[in-house]
């Protein structure tokens, strides 16, 4: 599986649109959807420093890494 990006989780529980919080970072809503859906490539670290303070959470609520399982292919 790899990195899950867990943005609209947090989104939810703070009761806030993926709008809203384009608005209060300066992010346009298009890069924060391509981020939601785990289709980017990189997130820079001022990025995630400016979603966690709005959502008041840790890199960690924001990103999970799930191993890929190894037994899969036999």
């Amino acid at each position: 599986m790899g990195i899950i990006v867990n943005l609209d989780v947090m989104l939810a529980k703070r009761k806030m649109k993926l709008k809203e919080l384009s608005a209060e970072i300066g992010i346009s809503v298009v890069n924060l959807s391509i981020l939601k859906q785990s289709k980017a490539k990189a997130i820079r670290f001022s990025t995630l420093e400016a979603i966690c303070e709005v959502l008041d959470c840790q890199p960690g609520d924001i990103l999970e890494f799930v191993p890929k399982n190894i037994d899969s292919h036999v």
